[in-house]
């Protein structure tokens, strides 16, 4: 089975790559150079037509946002125990999904904005001072539902960490420091794992 997954260095494309090192599955990686303007060439539209990364492309399937993306990986290894089946794990698993994308990197991506990705005229430096509280709030809700285990659903490691890992990650390399103990271990737990770290050079060169 091989898949093609579209991105670059470090962009939300990390949680594809990390999503297809966890499964053993073989992909292509195609690096996109958004300054020399590849995400806005037509055949890239055409796979994704909102100009962003990742994209994943299998047998002739595009598909977007990388929850949807990490989750379809997942699914392609059904005894990974990286996606659950129907019931009340899975129900967990996509609250998780959709916390971590709409809760907890929103504030990220609000800095990111307001920072350098919207061109000056446009950005509001009140952002950066709001931000960081959405984030803190977002952390606790994730402290509170991680508790004691060493992952989200408990003792199985599931897609819903790779999401929140890489959101983790991303919080530490925008400066935002992990207030929750719980949290901030679980962190380093995910940074350790072999196939984050392959991801890591795959994607930055270590």
């Amino acid at each position: 089975m091989s898949l093609t997954v579209y991105g670059f260095g470090r962009s939300r494309a990390q949680r594809a790559i990390w999503a297809a090192e966890e499964a053993g599955i073989t992909y292509d990686y195609k690096v996109l150079n958004p300054q020399q303007g590849e995400l806005r060439q037509p055949e890239y539209l055409a796979i994704n037509p909102g100009g962003k990364v990742p994209a994943l492309v299998h047998d002739g399937l595009a598909i977007t946002e990388s929850p949807v993306i990490c989750t379809y990986i997942g699914e392609q290894a059904p005894d990974s125990g990286l996606v659950p089946g129907a019931g009340r794990a899975r129900v967990l698993y996509d609250q998780w999904m959709f916390f971590v994308a709409t809760e907890l990197e929103q504030p990220l991506w609000t800095m990111t904005k307001h920072t350098f990705a919207l061109p000056p005229k446009l950005r509001v430096p009140d952002m950066l001072a709001v931000a960081p509280k959405e984030f803190a709030r977002a952390e606790q809700v994730l402290a509170q539902g991680l508790g004691d285990g060493p992952f989200l659903l408990g003792e199985q490691f599931t897609m819903a960490d790779v999401m929140a890992g890489h959101t983790l990650f991303w919080a530490k390399a925008t400066g935002v420091a992990l207030a929750a103990e719980n949290v901030a271990a679980y962190a380093e737990r995910l940074r350790a794992r072999p196939a984050w770290q392959r991801t890591a050079k795959i994607t930055m060169g270590g």
